[in-house]
């Protein structure tokens, strides 16, 4: 038996960015024939998919670690590394990703609709893209930068016009199987719908889906029973029709007790004030259900409930309540905004974001910033050569102005990032930082100069 499944935390990392390649092009009377080294290619996407034939979250409930493979290396001869495939997480339609503290990410409703769970990094450049006036053949490459890792949860509300409430054994599924193709599973015993079921129901030229909602019960909005569960799979509903069953022979309870009870459990999970509602009073079939629907009928009216006699078992009075749905669910799609206008989408800030901020600590001084910090994952620091490039970027983008505004002194602790993620370095102002770059491939005697200049004889 299939499992049916509506939430999931999934774990998506997207694959690292290969590195760039430093290599001089070697050839017979040409030894140094100039930097050839390649980009390394860019990391595996983890990207989530709405695929129609899927309707639960089982795979991913089974498999909630979804990692995107790496981008290959570049090489020398200007051979770029190869792109990695993306991973496709195949999700129904109606799915919500939320973080971890429940904000809403993306509401993913149209089928094909994509959104990226978790980027694969960018890869490296080889030293051929970074040869320039100052740096003629780069000893250096940049490194590819790590994909990204987050956790998301996955919910699944259930897409459908019509949705079927009421108390365990009220003859939901009865109905639905009635009035539609589905085939639940039927039995007279509490929770025998353990899944919400979907049917396709017709009345005229008009088209709509029916959800059967497991039973409810008191205190389901606060998780008794499974009703906290399923009652999400409400919220996407336009109608709410209340299936009440009146031969039920339990002398605590009574079809304006069950109504009332399941409209206080509505009330307290929210958001479905405005669902117009319609009455079935099932099993008419019976004397006493008869009976009991006669008594009822009245009161229920005069509290503004459109109400309607019924039988699953013996089809009696579903064609008129069919086209009552019918005709609610067309004034509902006449007034529902378009999907595309309602998506719900977070934007994260740009990867390109030029920004950085400075702030004091009392071991240093903190630099957190999109760009910095990209820079500094993108950085070999065994490579002398790779160190001086970088200082020259943060130079550049103005973080050593900043530094020397704040105060700091030569020798002060600099930290770039946050967390365990932080490199920490002995800032130094970089000297002669529009000349051109000398010493050896792989070297950079600024920074021997500069420790000099300092006063740091260590080196």
């Amino acid at each position: 038996m299939s499992t049916f499944v509506d939430r999931a935390v999934v774990h998506a990392q997207g694959g690292n960015g290969g590195n760039g390649c430093a290599s001089v092009h070697r050839e017979k009377f040409k030894p140094l024939g100039g930097p050839d080294g390649g980009n390394g290619g860019r990391g595996g996407d983890v990207i989530a998919v709405v695929d129609s034939s899927v309707t639960t979250l089982l795979d991913l409930h089974r498999h909630p670690h979804r990692r995107a493979t790496h981008g290959k290396p570049g090489q020398g001869s200007h051979r770029n590394g190869a792109d990695a495939d993306d991973v496709i997480v195949e999700v129904p339609r109606g799915t919500v990703v939320t973080d971890a503290n429940a904000n809403v990410i993306v509401d993913l409703m149209t089928p094909g609709e994509t959104f990226v769970l978790a980027r694969g990094g960018r890869g490296g450049l080889g030293n051929a893209a970074l040869a320039s006036p100052r740096r003629k053949a780069p000893g250096f490459a940049l490194l590819g930068e790590p994909g990204e890792a987050r956790d998301v949860v996955l919910e699944l509300k259930t897409v459908a016009d019509v949705a079927l409430v009421g108390y365990p054994s009220a003859g939901k599924s009865s109905l639905i199987a009635a009035i539609s193709a589905a085939r639940p599973k039927i039995a007279d015993y509490p929770f025998t719908t353990l899944v919400p079921n979907l049917g396709v129901v017709s009345a005229d030229d008009i088209v709509f889906t029916v959800a059967d909602v497991p039973g409810l019960i008191p205190g389901a909005s606060d998780g008794k029973g499974l009703g906290l569960e399923f009652l999400r799979h409400v919220e996407r509903c336009s109608v709410l029709v209340h299936v009440v069953d009146c031969a039920r022979l339990e002398s605590e309870r009574d079809p304006l007790a069950d109504v009332d009870m399941i409209e206080s459990e509505l009330a307290s999970y929210g958001g479905l004030a405005d669902r117009p509602r319609l009455i079935a009073l099932n099993k008419v079939d019976v004397p006493d259900g008869r009976a009991m629907a006669d008594m009822v009928r009245g009161d229920l009216e005069a509290r503004g409930y459109r109400v309607f006699d019924i039988s699953a078992a013996t089809h009696e009075g579903l064609r008129p309540l069919v086209f009552a749905m019918g005709q609610l669910v067309v004034q509902a799609r006449a007034n529902q905004v378009s999907d595309e206008a309602t998506r719900v989408v977070i934007r994260p800030t740009p990867v390109d974001d030029a920004g950085f901020t400075i702030e004091k600590e009392v071991d240093g001084f903190r630099v957190v910033g999109a760009r910095p910090e990209r820079w500094v994952r993108q950085t070999d620091f065994s490579n002398d050569e790779a160190v001086g490039y970088l200082a020259d970027r943060l130079a550049r983008l103005g973080v050593e102005d900043e530094l020397r505004r704040q105060g700091a002194e030569p020798g002060t602790t600099v930290m770039i990032g946050v967390g365990e993620d932080a490199v920490v370095f002995d800032w130094y102002p970089t000297l002669g930082g529009d000349v051109a770059v000398s010493g050896p491939r792989g070297s950079d005697d600024r920074l021997h100069a500069t420790h000099q200049a300092w006063g740091d004889d260590d080196e």
